[in-house]
């Protein structure tokens, strides 16, 4: 049977946040510029952002203990970017301040709900593993990562993680090449449909629908392989077990941050231990009642929330031919 947790017995782990911080700027004209045109929009909005960010806010809402590790500037930016952070009492010790500006996302969108975004990275490129090595996640704990900062930081921080018997959690998002060596000691991959068809791509697999590339891919890292299927729900296997579990039907305001919350209570969940059959409901849960309101942190649900609807969603689950 598919586990979270085999043979753990730590019940209180800690959710350690390696990852991306940004702050988006956000203009709402009521068309998008052309080409060397200026367009004037009423009001702008400042959101706090960024995957690693918006997960670790997601999962210390969803009821777990959360360090983020992460790099802003030294700017008037910083403040707003970890406001939602510090108010859910999620540890930042670990966050330092680089010699480049706060990450930022210009986003403008238009009244059809068009969009142009650009993202200056900024400080997100000086994070360094050696943050998270001052204070590493300890055995039991879980090492939660992203795609937005150096790659060579990711892995260094994959095997720091391992080496300290913590479980790694890795959502594969923005997509980049996963290195096969990285892939077999994560503990969790979460993807998405088309990163999971790009990674499918990457090893040169066969398979083409979701379900039998997160079989694949799985097999061949020997780890458990999560695929967000939006409105569907997900799916998570082992390559010999496939389990499935639908989203809640509600009325869809906005769908960002929609896979952030997600992840941040399939990981808080795997913090308390639970099977992968709770890790999946919860996650699916998280994810459905993200989309009630717009933006990427303001609709991260709470616990409570969480905890009200869990028992309407029901996991199926069927063997795989080998």
């Amino acid at each position: 049977m598919l586990r979270a947790n085999a043979g753990l017995g730590h019940i209180c782990a800690v959710i350690v946040v390696f990852g991306s911080i940004v702050l988006d700027l956000v203009v709402n004209p009521p068309r998008l510029p052309q080409r060397g045109e200026t367009v004037l929009a009423d009001d702008y909005r400042l959101l706090p952002g960024g995957k690693g960010a918006n997960q670790a806010l997601a999962a210390a809402r969803a009821g777990a203990d959360v360090r983020f590790v992460g790099c802003i500037g030294d700017d008037a930016f910083a403040a707003t970017a970890t406001t939602n952070l510090a108010a859910a009492a999620v540890d930042l010790a670990g966050l330092r301040t680089g010699t480049r500006p706060t990450a930022c996302a210009a986003v403008v969108v238009d009244a059809r709900g068009d969009n142009q975004i650009v993202v200056a990275g900024g400080a997100n490129a000086e994070v360094s593993v050696d943050q998270l090595a001052m204070q590493p996640p300890a055995a039991g704990d879980i090492c939660l990562l992203q795609m937005e900062i150096p790659l060579a930081e990711n892995w260094s921080a994959v095997q720091l993680a391992r080496q300290n018997g913590a479980r790694v959690v890795l959502n594969a998002a923005p997509f980049a090449d996963l290195p096969e060596a990285v892939l077999s000691d994560l503990g969790v991959l979460i993807v998405n449909e088309v990163e999971a068809a790009m990674l499918g791509q990457t090893y040169g697999l066969a398979a083409r629908q979701p379900v039998e590339l997160a079989a694949a891919i799985a097999r061949r890292g020997d780890t458990t392989v999560v695929v967000t299927l939006g409105g569907d729900g997900a799916v998570a296997t082992d390559g010999r077990e496939l389990l499935q579990a639908p989203a809640l039907p509600v009325e869809v305001v906005d769908t960002v941050g929609a896979g952030d919350a997600f992840v941040g209570a399939y990981a808080a969940a795997l913090a308390e231990n639970r099977t992968v059959d709770d890790c999946l409901r919860r996650g699916c849960v998280a994810g459905s009642l993200a989309c009630r309101q717009p933006g990427a942190q303001a609709g991260l649900p709470d616990r409570a929330a969480i905890d009200a609807a869990v028992s309407s969603v029901r996991v199926s689950r069927q063997p795989l031919p080998a």
